[in-house]
C-alpha cells in the first residue's frame, strides 16, 4: 500500500489554498505554465501587500497553474497583478478590510476572447475555465504572497464570493457603444484589464419597461441604498446591462454618455431617511458634493458624484432582462485600468 501523502490533503493542511483542491506546482507543471509567455521567470511584477513577498513571473506562474489555469492564460493573469499592485489600487487597504470588498477583474480587447474569457450568458457564475481560474489564481497570490489569510489579516466580518473569483470580459460584440476600455480613453483593439474595488452585485431585474424611463429608475433604485459605501463617499460603481437592457436605451437614441448622466441624476437619496442609519455621525462622517443642503431633509444625496464614476458595461447573454450593479468598496482604492502585454 501507497503511505505517502496525498498532494491535494497535503495543501489542505497547510494556509495556500482557498478551501478549494489545487493542482499540485510539480517542476515540470510549472515549466509548462511558464510556456505561456516569452517573459522572463525571474522578472519581478511587485511586492505583494500586507505581507510584501515578491510576485515574480514564475511565482505568478505557480498559483496560475494551483487554480487550474492554462498557461495561454498566464499574460492576462500577469497584467491582473501588474493592475492591481499600483499604488492607487490600494490592495494592501482592501487585503485588510472589515467589509465583504475583492477585486473585480474586467478585461476588454481580443486576446481575453481568444483564450476563452466567457461575456455572455453566466458570464458572472460557474462553468467557464478561464474566468474561473484567472481570478482564483489571483485570490491565491493574495493569499500566499501577500498573506491576505481570513481572521489574521483579512480582518472581512463575512467575506464574500467576490474574494473566490471575480473575471468578466465585457460583451463587446453584443454592445451598440464602443467598449469601456474605449470610455477609458484606450484605442480600439487594445488588450486591457481594469480591476475595481467590488462588493457583490446585485441584481436590477425589469421585464416590463419597453422606454428608458422605467428601466433607467429600476436600475437607479438598485444603485440607491444606504448600506453601501457609495452613499456616502465618493466612488465608481459598475452598471453591467444586460445586451438587451443596452439594445432598449441604444434603439431609443441614448448614447452610453447618456445612461450615465441619467443614472447619475436618479440615483439619489433624501437626506432625512440618510441621517437615520448607515454611516451618518455628523456632516463629517460623508463626502457629499457642496450643493447637498444638510439644513434640508428633502435634499437629495447622490449615489454618484460624476456620470463619469460609472463603469457602464454590456456583459451576459440574450434573452436577458436584466442588469448587475456591483457597489464600490471605499475610496481609499481607485479603479485602475492598464493595457497588458500578451506575450
Amino acid at each position: 500500500m501507497d503511505e505517502s501523502p496525498d498532494p491535494f490533503e497535503y495543501f489542505f493542511g497547510l494556509p495556500w489554498s482557498d478551501g478549494l483542491p489545487v493542482v499540485t506546482p510539480t517542476p515540470d507543471r510549472i515549466a509548462w505554465m511558464l510556456g505561456g509567455t516569452v517573459r522572463s521567470p525571474e522578472e519581478l511584477i511587485g511586492p505583494v501587500p500586507p505581507a510584501f513577498n515578491e510576485a515574480t513571473v514564475e511565482t505568478v506562474a505557480q498559483h496560475a497553474l494551483m487554480a487550474g489555469c492554462c498557461p495561454d492564460y498566464l499574460p492576462t493573469l500577469l497584467g491582473v497583478v501588474e493592475a492591481v499592485l499600483t499604488e492607487e489600487f490600494n490592495m494592501n487597504g482592501l487585503q485588510g478590510t472589515m467589509g465583504p470588498g475583492g477585486p473585480m477583474i474586467i478585461l476588454n480587447g481580443p486576446y481575453a476572447k481568444k483564450i476563452g474569457v466567457q461575456a455572455g450568458s453566466g458570464c458572472f457564475g460557474p462553468g467557464f475555465r478561464a474566468n474561473a481560474t484567472i481570478g482564483r489564481a489571483l485570490r491565491l497570490i493574495l493569499m500566499n504572497l501577500g498573506g491576505g489569510l481570513p481572521g489574521v489579516s483579512d480582518m472581512s466580518c463575512f467575506g464574500s464570493p467576490v474574494k473566490f473569483t471575480f473575471c468578466v470580459r465585457e460583451n463587446e460584440e453584443m454592445s451598440p457603444w464602443p467598449s469601456l476600455a474605449a470610455d477609458l480613453g484606450f484605442d480600439a483593439g487594445e488588450d486591457v484589464v481594469t480591476v475595481y474595488p467590488a462588493e457583490g452585485p446585485r441584481q436590477a431585474f425589469d421585464d416590463s419597461s419597453a422606454e428608458p424611463e422605467g428601466l433607467l429608475t429600476t436600475i437607479s433604485t438598485v444603485m440607491s441604498s444606504m448600506g453601501m459605501s457609495n452613499s456616502y463617499m465618493r466612488q465608481h460603481m459598475v452598471v453591467a446591462l444586460s445586451p438587451d437592457h443596452a439594445a432598449l436605451l441604444e434603439g431609443a437614441g441614448l448614447s452610453r454618455g447618456d445612461v450615465k448622466r441619467i443614472l447619475f441624476e436618479k440615483a439619489r437619496l433624501p437626506l432625512g431617511l440618510m441621517k437615520r442609519g448607515g454611516r451618518f455621525r455628523g456632516a463629517a462622517s460623508a463626502e457629499w458634493p457642496g450643493w447637498v443642503d444638510l439644513n434640508d431633509d428633502e435634499s437629495m444625496v447622490p449615489m454618484i458624484h460624476d456620470p463619469d464614476d460609472i463603469l457602464l458595461i454590456v456583459a451576459g447573454g440574450s434573452p436577458g432582462p436584466n442588469t448587475m450593479v456591483i457597489p464600490g468598496w471605499n475610496n481609499s482604492s481607485h479603479t485602475t485600468s492598464i493595457r497588458y502585454r500578451t506575450d
